[in-house]
């Protein structure tokens, strides 16, 4: 067992139900994160046998998207099966192994659960639309045809809500001849939380994941499951095709009850789990209430403000990003949560683009950019997510062609647009910089054939520059992006003022200056991080702060020694020499 993990597991944080403040999360995206027997999909072998490289990179928990058995119609997240693996990924066998392993190495494993959905596919909508009077018919959301419309004509829908992948959010079943709800793809129907036979189902089932040894829970979309009596039309935004459903179906009436619910039912009795909502829309208010331990629902959320900022008027239509904007947002929800709950720090997921395309400059400054993000995010309050291939410095794909494509919410927008006449090269450049298929190419694990993920031909192409941008030409090697998240990661683990600590935002004189101060007591933590690609002097008000900050104790290299002056993407932190003391 190594240096880092004899601390974790001797602090008091590490065996306390609030253990993951001072953890580093980081999640696998199975498909694409190592292939173990070359059929070009990875697979649950593929993760063990890459444990030590979470392990040196010293991860205190994974989070594994969806292994569950599913038609793979949204890459996992429609689940016809919540006790089982599907093949693709391996067997529950493997699950049980990797679970062992990990926790051998003092690694945690944390679930994804998705539902506010299943596949429609899963034994409980099978039953649900075999007939109007099937016990198991109100486990889902049913509506007959708009009133003076003919079922299966345009404009029929129970009404104008649109699904978060193109087309309206109602599909016909010719069966039974009414629509099932599916805020997502048409084979991903959601359920009726208002019925608590399905509450009580969800429960069960997640009691018998936390049975089995696993440590907690990120849920998906969580904030959607309560829905406005109803269902009222939505207003149809300018650029539209359909009606925003949003303000009924997100944080709806019945949500926090659910969830308070669910913890009573499920956790209570428990210790030593972590749980993580997806809260699309999440405001601060609305994510103070929910993280409130006092209120005992979920210990964070994951709000979506920072990765929005660069969405136009369509999420396919970015804008560039305002200068200071991410800095900005990052420091409105640290003071947001500061009293009460507690935030998720991440750039990137399955979800988003590569940050150091996105937020960063891959191209004239890539390794000082993809550190000096890294930093800004790490030292703040908060658990640090890191996606897998983050740190490594993966950047965005070359996405140039719609056969790049696999993500069904970029294929159905690509098909949606270009039927309305939109050029095909405008809607694919806009694509190309926000579509998920950029988190979702194989990890870079060497510089050979399909960059050492496969031995067989990947579901999705490898990004060419793999060649350069792999592991086994950063781990160990100093200077590199994944030894500067090690350092980090060693950082928190090492420091209560970095765990715990106050958070207090500095001005420097320009946007583009994150710099702000954790302090715990006297001690405390002082981070310095020019978020440009051009050289900056900061101009502080109050007096220079670094006079007082103690010793440099990281840099990301980018900067020439000058003390005044920033170079692009530099990075510093200098803390006072007991703010570094380990935690025992």
């Amino acid at each position: 067992m190594s240096q880092q993990l004899q601390l974790r597991t001797t602090s008091p944080l590490a065996t306390s139900d609030d253990w993951w403040k001072q953890a580093v999360v980081y999640q696998v995206y199975p498909r694409s994160f190592a292939d173990s027997d070359a059929d070009g999909y990875g697979d649950l072998r593929g993760v063990i046998d890459h444990l030590d490289h979470l392990e040196t990179l010293g991860v205190d928990v994974v989070w594994l998207s969806p292994i569950y058995r599913s038609p793979q119609a949204d890459n996992g997240y429609d689940i016809s099966d919540y006790r089982d693996i599907d093949p693709l990924f391996g067997t529950l066998d493997d699950f049980d192994e990797l679970l062992e392993q990990a926790h051998s190495r003092g690694i945690r494993v944390v679930m994804d659960l998705v539902v506010n959905h299943t596949s429609d596919e899963h034994a409980w909508f099978q039953e649900s639309r075999s007939s109007l009077d099937n016990p198991k018919r109100d486990w889902y959301i049913w509506r007959p045809a708009r009133p003076g419309t003919v079922a299966g004509e345009p404009g029929a829908e129970p009404n104008n809500w649109g699904s978060f992948f193109s087309g309206p959010a109602w599909d016909l079943d010719e069966a039974t001849g009414e629509y099932y709800l599916h805020l997502f793809h048409r084979k991903q129907p959601d359920l009726n939380w208002e019925n608590p036979e399905v509450r009580a189902a969800v429960h069960e089932m997640m009691r018998w994941w936390l049975d089995r040894g696993v440590d907690g829970f990120r849920m998906d979309v969580i904030n959607l499951i309560s829905k406005v009596p109803g269902l009222p039309d939505g207003e149809v935004h300018p650029g539209e095709l359909f009606g925003d459903g949003f303000p009924f179906y997100a944080f709806g009436p019945r949500l926090h009850e659910f969830l308070q619910e669910m913890h009573r039912e499920v956790f209570d009795g428990r210790h030593g789990f972590m749980t993580v909502g997806e809260a699309p829309g999440a405001t601060i208010d609305q994510a103070r209430l929910v993280t409130d331990p006092a209120r005992r629902e979920l210990d964070m959320v994951f709000q979506f403000e920072h990765v929005d900022l660069d969405h136009g008027e369509l999420k396919y239509r970015p804008v560039p990003l305002e200068r200071g904007a991410l800095a900005a947002s990052l420091t409105k929800w640290q003071e947001g949560l500061a009293e009460h709950g507690w935030n998720s720090l991440y750039l990137g997921n399955h979800d988003q683009p590569r940050p150091v395309s996105r937020f960063g400059d891959d191209r004239d400054h890539w390794r000082e950019s993809a550190t000096a993000l890294a930093t800004a995010l790490h030292l703040l309050r908060g658990t640090p997510y890191v996606y897998q291939g983050e740190e490594l410095g993966m950047t965005n794909a070359p996405l140039t062609r719609i056969d790049d494509y696999r993500d069904v919410e970029a294929v159905n927008y690509y098909a949606e647009r270009t039927a309305l006449g939109e050029d095909p090269t405008e809607v694919l450049a806009g694509m190309s910089v926000i579509s998920r298929d950029n988190a979702r190419t194989p990890v870079q694990w060497s510089d050979g054939p399909e960059a050492g993920f496969t031995a067989g031909t990947p579901w999705i192409e490898v990004n060419p520059n793999a060649a350069s941008i792999n592991a086994a030409a950063q781990v160990g090697v100093e200077g590199s992006v994944f030894e500067h998240y090690r350092a980090l990661i060693a950082l928190r683990h090492a420091s209560e003022v970095i765990a715990l600590g106050d958070f207090e935002r500095l001005d420097a004189g320009d946007p583009a200056i994150f710099a702000y101060r954790r302090g715990l007591g006297a001690e405390s933590v002082l981070v310095i991080v020019n978020l440009s690609s051009e050289s900056l002097t900061p101009v502080w008000s109050g007096g220079d702060p670094v006079l007082l900050a103690g010793d440099l104790v990281l840099t990301n290299g980018a900067g020439s020694g000058d003390v005044a002056g920033l170079s692009p993407w530099e990075a510093r932190v200098y803390a006072t020499p007991a703010a570094l003391r380990p935690l025992a």
